[in-house]
């Protein structure tokens, strides 16, 4: 049962707690605020417990300190958030997180939890009591503070951790969670392990990845991540980033990877199963790694040697590739989706060997996860409803690559989209404005007005400031924002800085208001609301449809 925060004299370790889940919480209305401009979430009033200093000399001084901590910790333990729009309770303030180690250990089936250990480095920006982190799904065995047992309780999904004496701004702690980490589906929820046919891969995209492992699940708070997942003689273990170590021993290997760049929560990936990780070089040397079930290793190959290529038509429009490597993950598993995990993107197998889709459908899905490693890995969103920054600029790219490989052309696509906006708007909210997520389904931000109708911000602005502005709008945004977070407004000021004018008055319109604008050059297009109004071809891939199109790129 779970254990109640205190003031430990002689910290003793809490029995094991499993992690709950509860309700979310009511969302606010997707309005515009009165600047126009998104505000960026922090830290509400409550979100921090007041507490005494650990380092005082005097006798009234630790008297005191000790009064504080006692009404502190007496105090209920609440579920935390940085306030985003969309997800409200995720992220958690008064910290920053600079690395995370996650140990898994596979124990050769899919069906059971995994053991694992997560030790979180983190920077205090605030003195904090309690230590909140995002976690809902596993067994919590024990928890450790700087080294020392501290004790810890469940709040909603949150982890709500009582160090003894409390932790002081400006310092760095580390923490280590022992855990489970459940593969089977949490009930109500969309997210985390994605059960494969030999075994299992990870899709944490929108606030799943505290399913799997303790963490500040939030894009927001971007860190760097070391893996070491230890499987039976037979299977394979791929995670993001590059090769750390194998080890060998007794019938067991530990595969051990490091990402040499930050990432957001929602974009690790850990792959473990009977595979085949398939090496090949990219332009200027890039190590590319593919990770395949081994029985279709030779039916995916064609598709897996066009990478090199996708990489240098990328490269050659918004700048070299940000990471240390790239692969595709094919999962044996019915995902309905292809995701852009950092490094390492993950696809359904069938995609590649089910007839039917032509070539430059399939294609266009590949280039828009890799057009994600710049847009949304790399320069991750700063909130949720930021998401548009990368799911726009994806589609965009996916759709200029399908036009090149004898796909619909942009303008056509740019007008169909057109035709549905104010309908997308309607249904989902303005680009920039999503509407919540629907109760139970978290992933429902994803919609057709963050895909095909973000792109379609982007080809107005193009229309706009004309197409050498634009592009260089495109390399200057992926090289000001590298490794880091980015909001609309920063979009709005970079393009109107490269425009040489203010684009608020133009952009916000399209990124906020409830109908369509008129399209620069094309005043003969319209929109509406009725629905129907083009072919859903002519559209797929670029709108997110759930239960709708055949592959649903994120």
């Amino acid at each position: 049962m779970p254990t109640a925060p205190h003031v430990p004299t002689a910290p003793v370790p809490a029995a094991p707690v499993p992690a709950a889940s509860v309700p979310a919480a009511p969302v606010p209305a997707s309005d515009r605020p009165a600047s126009g401009r998104p505000s960026v979430p922090g830290p509400s009033a409550r979100a921090l417990v007041p507490r005494g200093r650990r380092r005082r000399t005097s006798a009234a001084l630790l008297a005191s300190a000790v009064s504080v901590c006692l009404l502190a910790a007496s105090a209920p333990a609440t579920p935390l958030g940085i306030g985003d729009r969309l997800f409200p309770h995720l992220g958690n303030p008064g910290y920053d997180v600079a690395s995370y180690d996650l140990a898994l250990s596979y124990p050769g089936t899919n069906d059971k939890a995994l053991q694992a250990t997560t030790t979180i480095v983190a920077r205090l920006t605030a003195d904090l009591d309690r230590i909140n982190l995002d976690f809902a799904h596993g067994t919590v065995r024990s928890v450790e503070v700087d080294g020392a047992p501290a004790a810890f309780t469940t709040a909603g999904e949150d982890l709500v951790i009582t160090p003894e004496g409390g932790l002081d701004a400006g310092e760095r702690t580390r923490v280590t969670v022992r855990h489970t980490s459940d593969p089977a589906p949490a009930e109500g929820r969309d997210g985390g392990w994605v059960r494969t046919a030999d075994g299992l891969a990870m899709a944490n995209q929108a606030d799943a990845a505290h399913l799997v492992f303790p963490c500040n699940d939030h894009p927001s708070d971007k860190a760097m991540f070391t893996f070491r997942i230890t499987t039976p003689e037979g299977h394979t273990a791929v995670a993001n980033g590059r090769p750390a170590g194998v080890d060998r021993t007794r019938g067991a290997t530990t595969w051990t990877y490091r990402t040499l760049h930050p990432m957001a929560t929602e974009l690790a990936q850990v792959s473990i199963g009977r595979s085949t990780v398939l090496h090949r070089t990219g332009p200027q040397g890039l190590p590319l790694r593919d990770v395949v079930p081994t029985k279709h290793r030779e039916g995916l190959e064609p598709w897996l040697a066009r990478t090199p290529d996708q990489i240098a038509w990328m490269e050659a429009r918004v700048g070299r590739y940000p990471f240390e490597t790239y692969g595709l993950l094919m999962a044996d598993a019915s995902t309905g989706f292809a995701l852009e995990t950092q490094t390492l993107s993950l696809f359904e197998r069938d995609l590649f060997t089910e007839p039917g889709a032509p070539a430059w459908y399939v294609e266009s899905i590949m280039m828009h996860e890799l057009a994600h490693q710049w847009f949304g890995n790399s320069v991750s969103p700063r909130t949720w409803s930021d998401l548009w920054l990368g799911e726009g600029h994806a589609t965009w790219y996916e759709a200029l690559y399908a036009q090149e490989r004898s796909g619909p052309s942009l303008d056509a696509r740019m007008k169909a989209a057109y035709e549905e906006s104010d309908r997308w708007r309607a249904q989902g909210g303005p680009p920039a404005a999503p509407k919540a997520p629907e109760p139970g389904q978290k992933i429902s931000i994803f919609r057709p007005n963050v895909y095909a109708g973000a792109a379609l911000v982007l080809y107005a602005l193009r229309e706009e400031i004309g197409r050498t502005a634009f592009e260089r709008l495109q390399r200057l945004w992926v090289t000001h924002h590298r490794n880091g977070t980015a909001t609309t407004a920063d979009f709005v000021r970079l393009a109107s800085d490269v425009a040489g004018r203010d684009l608020t008055e133009f952009l916000e319109p399209w990124l906020y208001d409830s109908r369509t604008p008129p399209m620069p050059g094309h005043p003969d297009w319209k929109s509406t609301t009725e629905p129907g109004s083009r072919s859903t071809e002519l559209l797929a891939p670029m709108a997110h449809r759930p239960g709708g199109s055949r592959e649903q790129t994120r």
